[in-house]
């Protein structure tokens, strides 16, 4: 496969979006394109399709393609001019240049595009980026079909645990007698007396030695953009040395990681060992059979948890309020059962986030030289 290297500016021509108040924002069919996702509808169009978007201000690197004539919003560029190119295989190929390492704001990410023009860029002729266009589009179809499925496990498990745990329509409950509110065999605890809660921290950012190691260092943006209970990797890792001289402690594979500081209340799984900044709090229960449980009652009770977070510039739950949190726990059997259950849904995910990563990287190898 021949590919051509050029610049930037000779690949395509950006164009920063166009203002349109929320207020002008009506009942339309065009779509209105903001940073990272469809922010309205309008009843003019700016551009004709086909056309791509990616984030100017705000949020930075994500690409969006549009199949039908759009209005770009003045937080985006979209590409005034192909130069030739397959614009679908432009939204692939914009992808892989990672915009967001162009970031040039100071308290608001900002591209700008003339940052852009002398970057190198590889490409194929014309005839080869139709036919790498058209498969990479079978991939992203195989990745929304898994982002579906994923979907659906974890909606699954959450009505079991509200069927089971909220409803009391668990099995056997037609002979269990309610007893203070609770039914018969079931008790009333505290998070503290059913898990340990370990915290993390950052080692400092001045020393170059506890950087770029080996060590999966969580952080919480990594959960948020995730879009599964199951993490694979983190954005940044850290050295042993980082590790050690630092408040990050390492937690066991398959800890619930838990965010507490700021975004609080998102969950997630690792099926191997990790350590976290300091929003989090690392859930690991003293009972192995309590995990799948215990996760699901706290996905159940976000509100409640973020109802006990504190502070004046950013909402934080401490480990100590956290502990002394109520928690009814049933039946070990009935427990045990769910696990069994819930853990098999979660293993589904997991391979379906592996498989995930793999057609990404793949993706992600057709548009590079």
């Amino acid at each position: 496969m021949s590919w051509k290297e050029l610049q930037f500016k000779d690949f395509v021509t950006l164009q920063r979006g166009f203002d349109l108040p929320k207020s002008r924002m009506t009942d339309g069919i065009v779509p209105v394109f903001g940073s990272n996702c469809v922010i309205g509808f309008h009843d003019e169009a700016k551009v004709e399709a086909p056309g791509v978007v990616t984030g100017r201000s705000g949020t930075l690197g994500l690409v969006q393609y549009s199949e039908q004539p759009f209005w770009p919003h003045n937080t985006t560029l979209w590409v005034k001019d192909f130069k030739g190119n397959s614009p679908r295989f432009v939204y692939y190929k914009l992808q892989t240049l990672h915009l967001e390492k162009f970031n040039g704001g100071a308290s608001v990410p900002t591209l700008n595009r003339n940052v852009l023009d002398p970057l190198p860029v590889k490409i194929p002729k014309r005839t080869t980026q139709d036919r790498i266009a058209s498969i990479l589009s079978s991939y992203d179809d195989l990745i929304e079909n898994n982002r579906r499925q994923i979907q659906l496990l974890e909606r699954a498990a959450r009505l079991l645990y509200k069927e089971w745990f909220i409803h009391l329509r668990f099995p056997g409950h037609e002979h269990t007698p309610i007893i203070n509110g609770v039914p018969e065999g079931w008790e009333r605890k505290t998070i503290a007396d059913v898990c340990a809660t370990v915290g993390g921290g950052t080692p400092s950012t001045k020393v170059s030695e506890y950087w770029d190691g080996d060590v999966t260092w969580v952080v919480p943006s990594d959960v948020t953009k995730n879009d599964c209970l199951v993490l694979l990797d983190s954005e940044r890792k850290i050295t042993e040395k980082g590790l050690l001289e630092s408040s990050a402690k390492i937690v066991p594979a398959e800890a619930i990681l838990m965010t507490s500081r700021a975004s609080v209340g998102f969950f997630a799984l690792v099926n191997f060992e990790v350590c976290t900044n300091q929003g989090f709090i690392n859930i690991i229960p003293h009972d192995e059979k309590m995990r799948m449980y215990l996760l699901f009652n706290l996905m159940s009770r976000v509100a409640e948890i973020r109802s006990n977070a504190k502070g004046a510039t950013y909402p934080e739950i401490s480990k100590g309020r956290f502990r002394q949190m109520d928690i009814i726990i049933p039946s070990e059997s009935l427990v045990s059962e769910f696990g069994r259950l819930a853990g098999h849904m979660i293993q589904q995910m997991c391979c379906l986030q592996h498989s995930t990563l793999q057609l990404t990287q793949a993706r992600a190898l057709l548009c590079r030289a």
